[in-house]
């Protein structure tokens, strides 16, 4: 191992202490980051610190953040979002078809504008994307996470997420479209004149297992004025239907296909 001066070891202990992160000390002083690492550890040991991961969580710091960003992440995370969290191991994940690198994109990006200061990351899976966002605090920004599935147990908004979905409804029905939702054609065929036609219509989709978070969803659309319908999937209600031509374009003026 490469030994340093005692007065190398100092400034960077200094620098550390000014809150100065380790890649740059390491840098700035030409010492390879795993031992900054160890110079900042035995530091803290000697001090009798204990270490506390840094944290730009909204809600701990009290601190502004990008809510409409946060209302599409939440409808993201209601429908194909889940947390991690134990000793060890925390973290946001958000499942995203693989051809759909829009989707991959907004969902990291809005991962970053709600908590800048966790690491991001996207690890490939069989046929699909998770966004992965490292840091207990999704928690706190997600109190709806809990043992379980989310369609077995009760889901419900907190006051301050009520507010945040009422100012930015569109971002929370984009969020749970994205998520659980798709934009499709379908198509019916009738005799006109005695001829048969074809004729396409648009129609977007939402299916979700959890009557609570369904109901997110068609609260949120009667509050920007989109008319629905339930298709029952045999006896079970999983899928909202929009066909309406008024609300299919209100749909994708504000929301829009995945891509």
């Amino acid at each position: 191992m490469e030994q340093h001066s005692p007065s190398v070891r100092a400034r960077a202990v200094a620098l550390m202490n000014q809150g100065v992160p380790n890649r740059l000390v390491a840098t700035q002083l030409n010492v390879p980051r795993g031992t900054v690492g160890w110079w900042r550890s035995e530091d803290r040991k000697a001090r009798g610190a204990v270490y506390e991961h840094p944290t730009d969580c909204p809600l701990c710091t009290d601190r502004d953040f990008d809510e409409i960003a946060y209302a599409y992440l939440l409808g993201l995370y209601l429908g194909d979002g889940h947390i991690v969290s134990k000793p060890g191991q925390h973290h946001l994940s958000i499942f995203c078809d693989a051809t759909q690198v829009g989707l991959i994109a907004l969902a990291e990006e809005s991962m970053r504008k709600v908590m800048p200061l966790p690491s991001v990351s996207q690890r490939l899976k069989p046929g699909c994307v998770e966004v992965k966002s490292y840091t207990k605090h999704w928690c706190c920004m997600f109190p709806q996470h809990g043992p379980g599935k989310k369609h077995e147990r009760k889901i419900a908004l907190e006051p301050w997420q009520q507010v945040i979905v009422k100012a930015h409804p569109w971002e929370f029905i984009r969020g749970l479209i994205h998520s659980d939702g798709c934009r499709i054609t379908n198509w019916t065929t009738k005799i006109v004149g005695g001829v048969r036609k074809r004729y396409e219509y648009p129609r977007y989709f939402f299916s979700n297992k959890s009557d609570d978070i369904r109901k997110l969803f068609t609260d949120t659309l009667d509050k920007v004025g989109v008319e629905w319908t339930t298709l029952a999937r045999g006896s079970d209600p999983f899928n909202i239907s929009v066909a309406r031509k008024a609300s299919v374009a209100l749909m994708d003026a504000h929301v829009g296909p995945k891509y």
